[in-house]
């Protein structure tokens, strides 16, 4: 690598260049990185919001880079060839759609190895690309910064594992803390003798020591990596988990300890038809549930939730201004969704605070849930109306937003739902709708019935809706109504207004305004 080179990347970090140069920026350029781990490289292309970046392009080819290693202190001969026939491609793809240059980051297995370098130069004699190799520490900070991608401001320890190290790293108020790294991968513990035993006594040594260099740990645990994410999956499998959305997903202690016995007495065969987790990751999945079973004996968590983002988004993180670090991911991309699909983009706003006032006494965490619905409120417009309400409540199920417990995507998903039909049918919905409370259910539906009502005067201008009020007290909703929008309260949004009336169990007033008391 050339002086220019290095001062770019230390300046920038292996993108080499300014992804936010202005930092009132509300969308990111495709960015491509390729993450080369000890098991995987991986190739991921962001773009969307950039506070709450979208997946592009994202593909995986498990090649093994470090498998062996323990023995040779050498990538594994297979694993370089595999690994380089995806980096080659990868870059193939970035060209074809027209990307800046990709961003190349190399984990445990390229930086312990003897011939790391050789490989490094390999790949850039090849592809043109430059590696840009971290050490453990720096990757514990990255991929802590990945989970502040998704949990703004958050508290916890974050538990990295690749398939060569293990990393912990502490969050405190949204900011990186004490972070350390160990041999704790999957294919390091493959090669320690004296069969599960000894493994398990070496795991056992080495969080001995973590917990020694890490002093006093959270107990709440964000769980980061492949290896963790497939036994998320196992356990979703053994426990009929309704919601297939792996981040956020949360584990309690007792729970992942029985996944994690069943996972050590069941055959891989079954586990891989149950759960869907390919062969290739399944066969790491035995060693790494050996390492969390540790992790739950040693450092006690009470709270485990799985974290989809990680060293890759950790990357993106790091360049954010703080204003946009401080922006709500969920907003950021359910802006970014409407400006991309609904019909009257920015209506959202406006539909927010029509409806605001039935809200004057709801707390902020469902005040953001209310904004995001209404953001969203138009995006599945295209859909066959027989289904719309469907595909909405799909839409916010299962969409890649951060910032977002499964409980608030089901409540997300009922209320856009209801925006488009007043009554839910039993059926595939009933397992995740039996997740929340009942009160959310009616709170949704109310929700819902609001949205149904104000998207009637999507041609109207703020200023031109009228008003509601809401008086809880006396169980009365009033809408004032002025001339320009009062031709648009036909019968369709009488009937609307009455269905909201119904749902909050109130008896109605409608206000007609002159044009002296509109203006």
């Amino acid at each position: 690598m050339n002086i220019a080179a290095d001062a770019r990347q230390e300046e920038w970090g292996p993108f080499g260049r300014p992804l936010f140069d202005d930092p009132a920026v509300r969308r990111l350029s495709r960015v491509g990185v390729v993450d080369v781990g000890s098991n995987s490289v991986r190739l991921v292309i962001f773009d969307g919001a950039a506070r709450s970046p979208a997946y592009f392009y994202n593909e995986k080819v498990m090649c093994g880079l470090g498998d062996g290693m323990s023995d040779t202190g050498r990538l594994n001969p297979e694993g370089k060839v595999r690994a380089l026939d995806a980096i080659r491609r990868f870059q193939t793809l970035a060209d074809g759609l027209g990307l800046a240059p990709l961003s190349a980051v190399a984990t445990a297995a390229v930086r312990e190895a003897e011939d790391g370098q050789d490989f490094q130069d390999e790949v850039t004699r090849e592809t043109g690309l430059t590696l840009y190799v971290i050490d453990g520490p720096e990757e514990a900070r990255l991929s802590a910064q990945g989970v502040l991608l998704g949990w703004p401001r958050a508290d916890g320890l974050v538990c990295d594992i690749g398939g060569s190290s293990m990393e912990l790293a502490v969050l405190s108020e949204g900011t990186v803390g004490r972070r350390e790294t160990s041999a704790l991968g999957p294919l390091k513990l493959r090669d320690v003798p004296g069969g599960r035993k000894g493994m398990r006594a070496h795991i056992d040594a080495e969080l001995a020591q973590l917990r020694e260099r890490m002093g006093e740990t959270p107990d709440r645990l964000f769980l980061v990596g492949g290896s963790w994410r497939a036994i998320a999956k196992i356990d979703m499998a053994r426990r009929n988990y309704p919601l297939k959305v792996l981040h956020e997903y949360q584990m309690r202690p007792t729970d992942l300890r029985t996944t994690l016995k069943w996972i050590a007495d069941t055959d891989p065969v079954t586990l891989k038809s149950t759960s869907g987790v390919s062969g290739s990751r399944l066969a790491l999945v035995p060693y790494a549930a050996e390492v969390l079973t540790g992790v739950l004996r040693v450092l006690k968590p009470r709270e485990i939730f799985i974290s989809s983002y990680g060293l890759r988004e950790g990357l993106l993180y790091e360049q954010m201004p703080q204003m946009l670090r401080d922006r709500d991911p969920l907003i950021e991309a359910c802006r970014f969704a409407e400006s991309k699909d609904s019909r009257v983009p920015g209506f959202g706003k406006v539909l927010y605070r029509f409806i605001r006032p039935i809200y004057s006494r709801t707390n902020d965490a469902r005040l953001r849930l209310i904004r995001a619905a209404c953001l969203l409120h138009d995006v599945s417009w295209r859909s066959h109306p027989d289904y719309r309400g469907d595909v909405c409540f799909d839409y916010a199920t299962r969409a890649n937003f951060g910032g977002l417990s499964h409980v608030e995507r089901i409540f997300l998903g009922l209320s856009l739902m209801h925006r488009y039909k007043n009554s839910r049918s039993r059926g595939r919905f009933d397992e995740l709708v039996e997740m929340i409370d009942p009160e959310d259910v009616k709170q949704a539906e109310i929700l819902g019935r609001a949205m149904r009502f104000g998207a009637m005067f999507t041609a109207q201008k703020a200023d031109h809706m009228g008003t509601l009020r809401w008086h809880p007290n006396k169980k009365r909703l009033v809408l004032s109504i002025g001339p320009q929008a009062m031709a648009l309260y036909g019968e369709v949004a009488q009937s609307r207004f009455a269905a909201l009336a119904k749902a909050l169990g109130a008896e109605t007033e409608v206000v007609a305004l002159r044009r002296a008391q509109v203006d």
